[in-house]
């Protein structure tokens, strides 16, 4: 929750923040607490970036993947 003097100092910072994220902020003025939210719900997924460089090796390969393991186990 912010004062109404942080949000006049930062309220281009904190809109584009809500925008981006999708998280209200909450103002307490006089007792009562007011929310900024975004009018439409932010889909977080449109933000991710792309990076080819983490998988080594043919992706295809991971679908295929088998994930048991014969275990000796006393």
């Amino acid at each position: 929750m912010i004062s109404p003097t942080e949000l006049r100092k930062n309220i281009y910072k904190i809109l584009d923040q809500v925008l981006e994220t999708g998280q209200p902020v909450e103002i307490k003025r006089r007792g009562s607490v007011l929310r900024i939210v975004p009018a439409e719900p932010v889909d977080r997924f449109q933000r991710l970036a792309s990076r080819p460089e983490i998988i080594k090796g043919d992706p295809e390969e991971l679908v295929h993947l088998e994930w048991e393991v014969d275990l000796d186990l006393p």
